[in-house]
C-alpha cells in the first residue's frame, strides 16, 4: 500500500491534508516537521502549508529524497525559496477563492484540471520566480505562479490549499500525486 506523510509546518490545515489521503485509502499519518527525514519510511511526502519560514524545522531536508515531494501553499514556497527560485509577499494577502488558469495539460499533478479551476488560497507569500528545473503549471490574475513542476525530481507545489471545501476538484490533486507516487 502507498505511504505518504504529511510533515506538519504548523498550518491550520494540514490535518484536513491528512484526511483527504485517508479517505484516498492511503497509509498516512503526520509528523512534525523536527522529524529529520531519515526517520520516516513513505512513497512520498507533502509538506503543509504553515505561518512562517522560520519555522519550518528539517522540511527542506525531504527535498533530497527518493521520493515525490507535494508543497501546498508554504511548502511550495520553501521548495522555491530553498532551490533558487524567488518568494516574495503578494499584493492580495489573505485567504480568498482564486480562478487559477491551468497553463500545462500535461503536467502529471494538476494537468488534467478543468482550464480555469476555482481554488481556496492565501496570497501573503508568493513564489515570483521558480527555481531551475520547474515550470509553471497554473497562473492566475493574482499570482503568476499558482502551481509549479520538476517532473524529473518528482517536486511539485500549489499556492491553493486542494484539501479545503471551497476548492474545486482538489481531491484530484490528491489522486494525482498518489498516482506520481505509485509511479515513482
Amino acid at each position: 500500500m502507498t505511504r505518504i506523510v504529511v510533515v506538519d509546518n504548523h498550518g491550520q490545515f494540514t490535518h484536513l491534508e491528512h484526511r483527504a489521503l485517508r479517505d484516498l485509502g492511503i497509509d498516512t499519518e503526520i509528523v512534525d516537521n523536527e522529524t529529520p527525514p531519515e526517520d520516516v519510511d513513505a512513497d512520498g511526502i507533502v509538506l503543509s502549508g504553515g505561518p512562517s519560514m522560520d519555522r519550518i524545522g528539517h522540511s527542506a531536508d525531504y527535498l533530497d529524497g527518493d521520493v515525490p515531494v507535494l508543497g501546498i501553499c508554504l511548502g511550495m514556497q520553501l521548495i522555491a525559496d530553498e532551490l533558487g527560485g524567488r518568494v516574495e509577499s503578494g499584493d492580495y494577502g489573505g485567504y480568498a477563492d482564486v480562478t487559477v488558469e491551468i497553463t500545462d495539460d500535461d503536467d502529471p499533478l494538476v494537468g488534467s484540471l478543468a482550464p480555469e479551476t476555482r481554488v481556496w488560497a492565501s496570497h501573503a507569500d508568493e513564489v515570483k520566480e521558480v527555481p531551475e528545473g520547474f515550470v509553471r503549471t497554473a497562473k492566475s490574475d493574482v499570482c503568476g505562479v499558482e502551481a509549479m513542476s520538476d517532473t524529473d525530481r518528482n517536486l511539485y507545489g500549489v499556492q491553493w490549499h486542494p484539501e479545503v471545501a471551497h476548492t474545486e476538484r482538489g481531491e484530484e490533486v490528491f489522486e494525482n500525486f498518489i498516482a506520481v507516487c505509485e509511479s515513482a
